[in-house]
């Protein structure tokens, strides 16, 4: 199990996705390295060579884009703070989960609030529920879907 001429190994993808699977149901509570690997099966440096060759981004770089995701999700259609939805999705610095969310949506927390028009859910009835109860995940965005393209795939094209 490993990478074959800078390409990951077919037999490793489905451990892949078991950690990603888990960084997607769990990206709000604390993640690491280790645990990510664990998930997969292998060690923690070979798990970040594999993830970021397959997925283009490192594991915590995808954790922490799917907690800005979430993010932009409890602002647009909560009434909750952002210090209240920096907490949810698993930050626990203001100035990191606020640096961060510039960086992916180009514009600060609040400054993204204030352009989302729209009825909001009461932040009560969010902690009343749950955060997956109260609001649940976007569908995934339509398009094509991830296929792996090997050099043997595109000469058959």
């Amino acid at each position: 199990m490993g990478e074959v001429g800078g390409r990951v190994a077919i037999d490793l993808l489905p451990h892949l996705r078991r950690a990603r699977d888990l960084a997607d149901r769990t990206f709000a509570e604390q993640l690491d390295l280790t645990a990510l690997a664990a998930a997969a099966g292998v060690s923690k440096y070979h798990f970040l060579r594999c993830f970021a060759a397959e997925y283009g981004e490192t594991p915590m770089q995808y954790v922490a884009r799917r907690r800005i995701e979430r993010a932009t999700d409890l602002l647009r259609a909560t009434n909750l703070t952002v210090t209240e939805v920096c907490q949810l999705v698993g930050y626990s610095s203001l100035g990191s989960f606020s640096r961060r969310f510039t960086e992916l949506v180009g514009m600060s927390p609040s400054e993204y609030q204030r352009t989302q028009t729209g009825a909001r859910i009461p932040g009560c009835f969010v902690f009343m529920l749950g955060l997956n109860s109260a609001i649940p995940a976007k569908p995934p965005q339509p398009g094509p879907p991830y296929r792996r393209t090997d050099s043997f795939d595109e000469e058959e094209s």
